[in-house]
C-alpha cells in the first residue's frame, strides 16, 4: 500500500513538473468562424503540448483584441483580421505575422426587402457577387433620396475592404458618413448583433444589409427573413482562398518561446486539416468538431456550424495557412484596395511583417 501511494506521488509530481515546464502562449481572438481552428486545437490537442501551454481568450470584437494585445504582457499571439494589422503595423512595428488561421470566412447578407428587388436565386451556391445587390443600393436610393445602410464590424475589417472591391467592380461607392452621396452607407455593429439590426431595419420597413464574418450570415439566413447574397470568395476570388484573419506574434513571444509557439502552430494547422477532414465526411467526426466548437461559442447554433462548413459551398477553409507566397499576394491585394478606399493610411512593407518560420508542413495539400 505504501508502495502505491509513493508511487502515485511520484506520478503526480512528474506531471506537475512537465506542466509547470511547459510554456504559455495565450491567443486572443473574437468568436468567429474565422477561429475555429484554434478551437479544435485547444480541445483535442492541448494536453498532448510539450512545449506550450496553450490558452485561448475571445473578446467581443477587433478593436479590443488591438487593444488587449497592445498593453497586456499575458497576450502572446492574436487573431486580427489583416488591414488592422497593416493599421497596426505602421504604428508600432513590434510583432510579426506567423500563420494564417483561416481563408475566406465573410460573406454579405440582405434583408427580404432588399431582396424582393434582388429575387437571389433559392439555391445559395447559385449566389454570386454580380451586378444585381449592387443596383439594388441605388435603386432605393434614388426611390428614398437617401441610401441604405451596411453593418460592417470594422473600417479595418477585411469585410470592409472586401465590399468596397465589390461596389467598385459595379461602378457604385460606399462611405461612413451619412450625409455622403455614396451609393451605400457603412455603419459599425459588432458581429454577434448584425442579425438582430437586420430585424429591427426590417421592422422600420428599411433595407438593408450587413458584411461579417461567418456564421452570423448563416444564423441570419436561417431566420428566413434575410438571405445571404454573395460569399467574400467569390469578390476575390484567389487560388487557395483570400486571406483574411491572420496570426501575430510579438517579437519578444518569438525571441523567447519560439519552440512553444511552433507547437502551437503546427496543432492549429493539424486542427484545421481535422475540419476540412470532418466537414467533407460529415457524421460523427463533424458533430465531435460542433461540440467543441458550441464548448466555447454558444452562441453559434450547431446548424449554422454546419451550414458554415458545407463542404459544397466552402464559403470558409483552413487549408494552406502557411505564409507563402500566395498568402502573400492575397496580402498585398488586400492592402492596396484598404489603402485606395481609405481605410487605411500607409501601406507596410510585407517582407518586414512576416515570419516563415513556423511553416509546416501538414497545411500543404
Amino acid at each position: 500500500m505504501r508502495y502505491l501511494i509513493l508511487l502515485s506521488l511520484i506520478l503526480v509530481f512528474t506531471l506537475s513538473s512537465f506542466a509547470n515546464e511547459r510554456v504559455r502562449i495565450k491567443a486572443i481572438a473574437i468568436p468567429l468562424a474565422d477561429h475555429y481552428a484554434a478551437i479544435v486545437a485547444y480541445e483535442k490537442y492541448r494536453t498532448k503540448m510539450r512545449e506550450a501551454d496553450f490558452k485561448l481568450l475571445f473578446l467581443k470584437g477587433p478593436k479590443l483584441v488591438r487593444a488587449y494585445f497592445n498593453t497586456e504582457d499575458d497576450a502572446d499571439i492574436a487573431f486580427n483580421v489583416s488591414p488592422m494589422v497593416m493599421d497596426m503595423f505602421s504604428k508600432n512595428p513590434n510583432f510579426k505575422w506567423v500563420s494564417l488561421i483561416h481563408r475566406d470566412g465573410n460573406a454579405l447578407t440582405i434583408n427580404s426587402l432588399m431582396n424582393e428587388k434582388v429575387k437571389l436565386p433559392k439555391d445559395k451556391k447559385l449566389r454570386k457577387p454580380d451586378a444585381k445587390v449592387a443596383n439594388a443600393f441605388s435603386e432605393f436610393k434614388k426611390e428614398n433620396s437617401q441610401a441604405t445602410v451596411c453593418a460592417v464590424p470594422s473600417p479595418l475589417a477585411t469585410h470592409t475592404t472586401i465590399l468596397y472591391k465589390y461596389l467598385k467592380d459595379h461602378n457604385k461607392t460606399l462611405s461612413f458618413n451619412k450625409h455622403s452621396k455614396a451609393d451605400l452607407i457603412l455603419n459599425i455593429v459588432k458581429p454577434p448583433l448584425s442579425p438582430v439590426y437586420l430585424k429591427k431595419q426590417s421592422a422600420r420597413s428599411q433595407a438593408a444589409s450587413f458584411e461579417q464574418s461567418l456564421p452570423w450570415p448563416e444564423i441570419a439566413n436561417m431566420g428566413g427573413k434575410s438571405q445571404i447574397a454573395w460569399y467574400s470568395k467569390d469578390v476575390m476570388n484567389t487560388p487557395k482562398g483570400h486571406v483574411e484573419c491572420i496570426i501575430i506574434a510579438k517579437n519578444s513571444v518569438i525571441e523567447k518561446k519560439n519552440a512553444a509557439l511552433k507547437e502551437v502552430i503546427y496543432y492549429i494547422h493539424k486542427a484545421g486539416q481535422d475540419i476540412e477532414k470532418a466537414r467533407t465526411l460529415g457524421g460523427q467526426q463533424l458533430e465531435e468538431i460542433i461540440k467543441m466548437i458550441t464548448r466555447h461559442i454558444p452562441a453559434h447554433t450547431p446548424e449554422a456550424i454546419k451550414e458554415s462548413l458545407n463542404p459544397d459551398i466552402m464559403a470558409i477553409n483552413y487549408k494552406n495557412l502557411n505564409i507563402d507566397q500566395n498568402s502573400k499576394d492575397s496580402f498585398d491585394e488586400i492592402m492596396n484596395l484598404a489603402y485606395e478606399a481609405g481605410f487605411i493610411k500607409s501601406k507596410i512593407d510585407i517582407n518586414k511583417l512576416t515570419d516563415d518560420s513556423f511553416n509546416t508542413t501538414i497545411t500543404q495539400e
